[in-house]
């Protein structure tokens, strides 16, 4: 499980204990997923270099106490998800250069009375807790002075000593999972000074009244407040409100996978602060469950005019009040993707007046249908830039629009449109039309400098004139067979071509001519294409010049008619080998055989017909139907025989019939001559015979040689046959009358034994 890089990775592998053998040479160490109870004092003694040690998800309930101390240089210490029910400091004591630790989801409900963490100076990241922690003490977190991520998983947090985080001098990110209101206050008196971005989740602000407990948080000093999975309703958000306009320090605000019970008629009127810096606002997948009686939230206007970033993303969004947007007089980028803005919602949202700074505009996933009104509803502000109206449901589009004049950078991907035409505003620098049908681009965008038309359905590349400054092009995903050389030539200050997942077949003097006389220096291809200028081997997108070509890829064409070749030559060897030595007779009389398998050994007495069934060769049909019938039907008693002439199923299978009237009879009567071992069917019913009846060791054969025959004219294949012949005792039709008498007692003696 180690590679070159001193990277061992042991996860999931069922392991009971530390796997033996670590060498001073082992970097990472992954024992992830694995059954491992109990780290011992030698498990990790030679692993002096360990940087990386990933324990996660195990079983460990019990660590010795210098299970650690020769990893000075570990780096990242990942214990999560195990049964440690208490932490002791001596783990800790000589890891030195640690700076990740992880120790959620454990069994502890306290880190003890002292800091369990004191020798670790240079810790920049500690993530702990789990649903039985309940106590923090003052002094848990000595020794630790600046920390870039603190994540505490306390839901059942319910005693905390005040002072415990304030050693804690610097805290860049805290994350805290937490239901208790009043301990959240006690948190934050101590966090005031020391937290940039504080992250609450799963906290329920529902009532009115506890929010004064958190008062103390007007007074933080943090940038960056996010509330995530958090529940909040019409008579909390005011004295939220209140309290974060209050935040000396407060610039951005995020909620994330929240919950609204109510409808936005928040009952106090919230006047911005002047001196309020809070400028981006992002709100995602914010539940709503009465979204459709929301208000217009006049009451937070005055909150607006210096936001200057806002996402409202997935939250049923369905119009922006004409008064809101008016008062977003800074808002320079708006994101309101996922929502279910349509066409007059958005004509009534940008409304004159509305967003007057705005230079980014993302409207992808929402309702909007008509790219003519679209355009027109956003045609006044004179700002955008950048628009993203993707995964709409535009279809065929106008040849006259409206835009905005200094719109640059326009995003129609997967809008179902069929054709583009002049409705494309002419100044643009960056257009992605990916993800339509189209089926050609010809376009005069004399600005353009790049262009993305992935997922099409294009034959062809788009004219190089129309377009004369393109610097990026992406035809990925469409239908191209090739480039000529004109087409390479009209694009030689391009610098990257994105032309994967097509059809491209091209040659080693084509990719010297890309590198060489194109100038295109960056070729992306990449697998599943047959385009071999920058292929699976090459780095994707690697420098054209840099890509050394096999033999294989420099002459696809010829190796492949050769494979080709070669193939049909061993096909033919087969055919010939098969021939020669009859496989296709041993395959279907296998399979003849596999079937008469499942067949009764012997059928039932009530289904016996016949007293033998005949085989012979039509040469012999004048002896065997004009003497041997006639002495053995008209005998006293007569004799029921069996004869393909009279006796077979019209209409059916050879050998099926063969196999039904052996099966039916209580004898085979072979009529052995030169005819007999020449003939095709008597092979089929030999061949039979040779499978079924002499695979039985019974007496159900009778041979009756109608002239002399010598063993070796049997075929080889019937090896069971000539040895019958060779031991046991056969029947010769004599000359003479008086012999044939004592022939004919003797075959009927044998047909009624």
């Amino acid at each position: 499980s180690c590679h070159a890089s001193q990277l061992c990775n042991c996860s999931s592998m069922g392991l009971d204990f530390l796997p033996l053998g670590l060498t001073a040479k082992i970097t990472v160490l992954n024992l992830a997923h694995n059954r491992i109870r109990h780290i011992r004092s030698q498990d990790l003694q030679q692993a002096v270099n360990l940087r990386t040690l990933l324990l996660q998800s195990n079983k460990i309930s019990s660590i010795d106490e210098d299970s650690f101390w020769s990893l000075a240089k570990l780096e990242l210490l990942d214990l999560s998800n195990n049964s440690l029910a208490h932490l002791s400091p001596l783990w800790f004591g000589h890891l030195f250069s640690l700076q990740h630790l992880h120790l959620q989801g454990n069994s502890y409900r306290d880190l003890g009375q002292g800091s369990p963490f004191s020798s670790l100076r240079n810790l920049s990241s500690l993530h702990l807790g789990n649903p039985r922690f309940s106590v923090l003490r003052q002094g848990n977190f000595e020794g630790i002075e600046h920390l870039h991520k603190l994540w505490i998983d306390g839901s059942n947090l319910s005693q905390y000593e005040q002072g415990s985080l304030k050693s804690i001098k610097v805290i860049n990110h805290m994350i805290i999972n937490i239901r208790s209101i009043n301990v959240f206050s006690e948190i934050v008196r101590d966090l005031l000074h020391s937290v940039c971005w504080l992250e609450v989740r799963r906290i329920a602000f529902t009532i009115a009244a506890e929010m004064q407990v958190l008062r103390v948080m007007s007074s933080s000093l943090a940038k960056k407040i996010s509330f995530r999975k958090t529940l909040l309703t019409d008579a909390t958000v005011p004295e939220i409100v209140s309290i974060l306009e209050d935040m000396p320090k407060l610039v951005e605000l995020e909620l994330v996978d929240c919950r609204l019970l109510g409808t936005g008629q928040w009952k106090m009127q919230i006047q911005a602060n002047q001196s309020q810096i809070l400028r981006v606002l992002t709100i995602k997948n914010l539940s709503i469950e009465e979204f459709y009686l929301f208000t217009d939230l006049q009451a937070v206007e005055g909150l607006l005019s210096r936001f200057t970033r806002v996402t409202v993303k997935n939250t049923k969004v369905f119009l922006v009040p004409c008064r809101i947007s008016q008062h977003l007089l800074s808002l320079e980028y708006l994101d309101l993707t996922a929502n279910l803005l349509g066409d007059q919602s958005l004509e009534h949202s940008a409304c004159r007046g509305g967003w007057p700074s705005l230079q980014t505009l993302n409207l992808s996933q929402n309702s909007l249908s008509d790219l003519e009104m679209t355009s027109k509803s956003l045609s006044h502000l004179g700002n955008l830039i950048v628009l993203d109206i993707s995964q709409n449901n535009f279809g065929d589009i106008p040849d006259v629009c409206g835009w905005p004049k200094g719109l640059k950078y326009l995003n129609l991907s997967s809008t179902q449109i069929p054709k583009v035409t002049t409705c494309i505003p002419p100044a643009l620098e960056v257009l992605d039309v990916s993800g339509n049908n189209l089926k050609e681009f010809g376009l005069q965008l004399p600005f353009l400098k790049e262009l993305y038309l992935a997922r099409n359905q294009l034959k062809t590349l788009p004219g190089a004139a129309p377009i004369p400054n393109l610097v990026a092009l992406s035809v990925r995903r469409n239908k191209l067979n090739g480039f000529s050389k004109e087409e390479f030539e009209s694009f030689r200050r391009m610098e990257l071509l994105d032309a994967g997942d097509n059809n491209f077949i091209c040659s080693c003097e084509f990719l010297s001519f890309i590198h060489h006389e194109a100038g295109i220096a960056r070729v992306l291809v990449g697998w599943p294409d047959k385009y071999v200028c920058d292929s699976p081997l090459a780095v994707r997108g690697a420098q054209v010049g840099a890509v050394h070509l096999s033999l294989l890829e420099c002459h696809r064409s010829l190796v492949v008619s050769l494979i080709c070749v070669l193939v049909f030559l061993v096909i033919l060897l087969l055919v010939a080998v098969g021939y020669k030595y009859h496989v296709v007779w041993y395959l279907r009389m296998t399979w003849a055989w596999l079937r008469a398998k499942r067949k009764p050994r012997r059928a039932p007495p009530k289904d016996i017909c016949y007293d033998a069934f005949v085989s012979y060769s039509e040469n012999d049909s004048e002896w065997v139907e004009n003497t041997m019938v006639r002495e053995l039907e008209q005998a006293c008693p007569p004799f029921r025989l069996c004869l393909h002439k009279r006796d077979f199923v019209p209409g059916k299978w050879i050998v099926d019939n063969i196999i039904d009237c052996i099966e039916k009879s209580r004898k085979t009567l072979f009529v052995l001559s030169q005819h007999f071992v020449q003939s095709e069917w008597c092979k089929y019913e030999l061949d039979f015979s040779h499978f079924r009846l002499f695979d039985e060791n019974n007496d159900a054969a009778i041979l009756v040689l109608l002239e002399p025959i010598q063993s070796t004219a049997i075929p080889r294949r019937f090896c069971k046959l000539r040895k019958i012949m060779n031991t046991k005792t056969y029947l010769e039709w004599p000359a003479g009358e008086e012999q044939q008498q004592a022939f004919w007692f003797n075959l009927k003696i044998a047909l009624r034994s």
